[in-house]
């Protein structure tokens, strides 16, 4: 290969990755997405992770803070300290999805929520289902006042969703990598989904136990698809879009259908990939087409 073909391959190759993470997003697509975001702060405070509020009676001592906690000198978790994160979280979740002050009130959400989770893992346990959601809403703050029907595109918000995106992608291809790492292709060839069938199975997966080799294939099923994961990154059109999301929070919803375990902070973030600028042009339309049933009901009624 020639110096020339090779400088223009390497042109070809910036401006592909340029025009991925700077590609316009409608701005529409990110007032729908942050309000789902921002609502789904009160969902996951006091439902999926009500047990950090526990963290608020333990003794501090058994506080052992995540790395990033010792680096920004975050405070011990005590109990003023936990209840006053919980309570100004949801506040300021509540306040943003709005739309008011999107800069301030989305920081000040990130802001809380990242020291939500520095006191729900900082006592042993590292969930990785969590990154995704946190990175959504670190970049949300970054775009401006938005509404639900802004046709504007914009490539700040382009480069907002693509950072979700990526994260999604390194949530799934990372946890291939650690089983790779910890487990080796023990974890492939082992009983690991056996296991789990059998202390959280329900109706729908217990019969899997009896049928040889189903749960070794589905163990490696897993694997091919977490290491394939980058391929996400080659959707582009909307219906692809759609497809993909289907397909993620199907896996999710068998997951937890058989095994009772739930990423739902994951699945909101997947939730990022839609086409959301479309949903406020679908509900118009309903309600276009349930406007004249209405009119003509109200005509038909008989008078009082």
């Amino acid at each position: 290969m020639s110096a020339s073909a090779g400088s223009a391959s390497l042109v070809s190759a910036v401006r592909g990755l340029r025009g991925f993470w700077t590609r316009p997003v409608p701005l529409a697509r990110i007032a729908v997405f942050r309000t789902i975001a921002y609502l789904f702060v009160p969902v996951d405070v006091f439902l999926t992770t009500a047990w950090v509020r526990a963290h608020a009676e333990v003794p501090t001592v058994w506080y052992q803070p995540l790395e990033i906690a010792r680096v920004l000198h975050l405070p011990t978790p005590t109990s003023t300290v936990v209840h006053v994160v919980q309570w100004a979280l949801v506040a300021a979740a509540l306040a943003a999805a709005t739309g008011r002050a999107p800069r301030l009130l989305g920081s000040a959400v990130f802001v809380l929520y990242l020291e939500w989770m520095v006191i729900a893992m900082s006592y042993g346990k590292v969930d990785h289902d969590r990154i995704a959601y946190l990175v959504a809403l670190a970049v949300l703050p970054t775009i401006g006042r938005v509404r639900w029907r802004d046709p504007r595109r914009s490539e700040a918000a382009g480069w907002a969703m693509a950072a979700v995106m990526v994260t999604v992608m390194l949530t799934y291809f990372l946890a291939a990598w650690a089983k790779m790492r910890f487990g080796g292709w023990d974890w492939a060839t082992g009983s690991t989904i056996t296991r789990a069938v059998v202390r959280r199975g329900t109706w729908l997966s217990e019969w899997t136990l009896d049928v040889p080799g189903l749960l070794v294939a589905s163990q490696w099923a897993m694997l091919v698809l977490e290491f394939a994961a980058p391929l996400m990154l080659l959707v582009r059109s909307d219906r692809a879009r759609v497809a993909l999301v289907v397909f993620l929070l199907g896996f999710h919803l068998m997951v937890f259908g058989g095994l009772r375990i739930i990423f739902l902070p994951h699945c909101v973030a997947i939730l990022s990939i839609l086409p959301w600028e479309r949903a406020p042009e679908a509900l118009a339309a309903v309600r276009r087409r349930l406007q004249p049933g209405r009119a003509a009901a109200l005509a038909a009624a008989p008078p009082g």
